[in-house]
């Protein structure tokens, strides 16, 4: 199986999802109404919209056989309380378990904030739901997986063989709540206690003035055999230069696993695959399908493209 394990969605009703007015204005959900030709309506009729378009997305990506769908949790205070006025975007677990329940080629990525007093419960919950992973993004929603509140939730999903898909390095698209914990480092504690971790976008993403932490990724998935990177986001120019490093460290290379970050776009680059090649892959309009064409030209191997189904343990 070809598991894309790393796309996105929104939701907007109430018991789905919530996106605040700042993030509405913001990059992400302008980019998604914008890519995905969403409806100029109310709540209801964007999220049905954009529900159509995730889809129609997964249905045209013949290449790609299931694609794990990802909820996102709230931000909660330290306490364990819900922090609505901090949370800009939120999808629930029940609306994402339901998409997956409609969709015979969707499986559920989970996401539980670490600090949520009922996390342990939570984590139990969506395994019996069905959930293939755990998704983290801790800029945003604010929160140290190094801190000790989050040892009883990694304790929880060693026992269940949960992997935990954890953004590392920068946030460019949700506001950054904390940027101090961006370095992949501080999912040691959970590879310490048993956790497959999978960082995503294995620490890159470089911008002016901003550093990168793709070589701490790197020793640290030769280092820690159950620590994954997943490639998502990464066919974006400020990714570019991210793909030679990892693919040129043989350890590395076997530690990849697929992820497109859709609705994210694709772009080819035109100096290393031609540009007549480059705009025939520009023609493709589904991102999620472009996304494996572009990394099939730039030669990752048929055991990358199979590695995250044996990783989550999906058939």
């Amino acid at each position: 199986m070809i598991l894309d394990c790393h796309v996105h969605t929104a939701a907007l009703l109430p018991g789905h999802g919530s996106v605040s007015a700042d993030a509405r204005r913001g990059m992400l959900f302008r980019w998604m109404r914008y890519q995905l030709r969403l409806s100029a309506g109310g709540d209801a009729a964007v999220e049905g919209a954009m529900e159509a378009a995730l889809t129609s997305t997964i249905a045209g990506a013949r290449e790609v056989d299931a694609a794990v769908v990802l909820a996102f949790d709230a931000v909660y205070a330290a306490d364990g309380t819900l922090d609505q006025r901090a949370t800009h975007f939120f999808v629930s677990n029940d609306y994402v378990s339901a998409l997956a329940g409609r969709h015979p080629k969707i499986r559920f990525g989970a996401s539980i904030h670490p600090y949520r007093r009922d996390a342990v419960a939570e984590v139990e919950r969506c395994v019996r739901a069905g959930a293939v992973l755990c998704k983290w993004l801790p800029i945003t929603q604010r929160f140290d997986p190094a801190d000790r509140r989050c040892f009883p939730m990694y304790e929880v999903l060693a026992h269940y063989g949960l992997p935990l898909l954890s953004h590392t390095g920068w946030e460019h698209a949700l506001p950054r709540l904390d940027p101090t914990v961006a370095a992949p480092e501080r999912l040691l504690p959970a590879l310490e206690r048993g956790v497959t971790v999978i960082a995503a976008h294995c620490g890159t993403g470089r911008v002016p003035r901003e550093g990168s932490y793709r070589s701490q990724f790197m020793r640290l998935a030769r280092d820690h055999e159950h620590l994954y990177g997943d490639t998502s986001g990464m066919s974006l120019p400020n990714r570019w230069g991210d793909y030679d490093a990892l693919l040129a460290d043989d350890v590395v290379r076997g530690k990849l696993v697929h992820g497109s970050d859709w609705p994210v776009p694709a772009y080819p680059r035109p100096w290393r695959q031609g540009w007549r090649a480059s705009r025939t892959l520009v023609a493709e309009r589904n991102q999620l399908r472009r996304d494996v064409l572009i990394k099939r030209a730039i030669g990752f191997d048929d055991a990358y493209w199979h590695r995250g189904a044996r990783v989550l343990g999906v058939a």
